[in-house]
């Protein structure tokens, strides 16, 4: 669903590079939040490091980079989508290995899509809203999500079904082609064993 928040936990190491998937459509507000914690040999835990930041590199579904940014060990990145479709979050440790190996890391990562990518509270004291307006401004950005989701699995379906009638078009010709062909064959195959047997005078 476009209107989601996701979180999620996992380790890498320095010179990893983690990438997630974001299928949404066009004019969608995309939030990531992250933390970066290095595991400590000495305590046995993962700890907070300073000087173990995050490269964002986020590409859209034409593989155009929409954002490519360097973080601290923990940040925020927002961007809106202008593409339907799959969207590539690819975080990189800024290690100066070259090789594997180095720390391992331990990240922390939260995607919210949607209204859920927006700070209402930082809304709700930037414009001076009510509780009831911002309660109106979210059921209204939520279906104006929901909307921007509609048309665009609608689309989907479109190019599905264009492809579906497309290859049985090309299939329907392919077996006409292949008939044909067999009947041109077999009766140059007759033409040819007809003028065999009459050189041999058997007919």
């Amino acid at each position: 669903a476009v209107v989601s928040t996701q979180s999620t936990g996992f380790h890498m190491w320095e010179t990893d590079v983690k990438c997630f998937v974001e299928e949404v459509p066009d004019e969608t507000m995309i939030s990531g939040k992250y933390k970066v914690e290095v595991y400590d040999d000495k305590s046995e835990q993962f700890i907070n490091k300073e000087g173990i930041g995050m490269h964002v590199d986020i590409k859209d579904p034409e593989q155009k980079v929409i954002l490519s940014k360097y973080y601290t060990n923990e940040g925020q990145f927002v961007f809106t989508t202008h593409t339907p479709g799959e969207h590539h979050i690819c975080l990189s440790p800024n290690s100066t290995r070259w090789f594997s190996g180095g720390s391992r890391l331990r990240v922390h990562l939260s995607i919210d899509v949607g209204e859920h990518a927006n700070d209402y509270k930082q809304i709700q004291a930037k414009e001076k809203l009510s509780e009831l307006q911002l309660r109106v401004r979210q059921l209204l950005e939520q279906v104006d999500q929901i909307t921007k989701e509609q048309n665009y699995q609608r689309s989907r379906e479109e190019r599905f079904r264009f492809t579906s009638e497309s290859t049985n078009n090309r299939v329907l010709w392919w077996a006409v082609a292949q008939t044909s062909i067999l009947l041109i064959v077999g009766a140059w195959q007759m033409r040819h064993l007809k003028g065999f047997f009459e050189a041999k005078k058997l007919v």
